[in-house]
């Protein structure tokens, strides 16, 4: 198997007062650039790790980018099919 493209997402974090945001950005071998964003909050009784933080607000932020791209991925089939596109998440 020979891979012929590759993608990078980039993901950055900003924490304060016990929330965490995400941000993520790819971009696609098109030229299209797709964001997204996730938050986390640690509940007050909860010890503070950061990582754990970083780790849900990334995965809001990947389930957002990855609808997105479902959503351009079914209007770029539409657009050829002129069928309306299904995609399952």
């Amino acid at each position: 198997m020979q891979t012929i493209v590759g993608w990078h997402v980039d993901i950055e974090f900003t924490e304060e007062d016990g929330k965490t945001r995400a941000a993520c950005m790819v971009r696609l071998p098109d030229g299209t650039e797709m964001r997204a964003h996730g938050n986390a909050k640690r509940h007050p009784n909860d010890m503070e790790q950061q990582r754990v933080g970083e780790e849900i607000a990334a995965a809001r932020c990947l389930n957002e980018l990855s609808r997105n791209l479902m959503k351009k991925a079914g209007g770029e089939i539409e657009e050829v099919t002129h069928v309306p596109a299904h995609l399952a998440m």
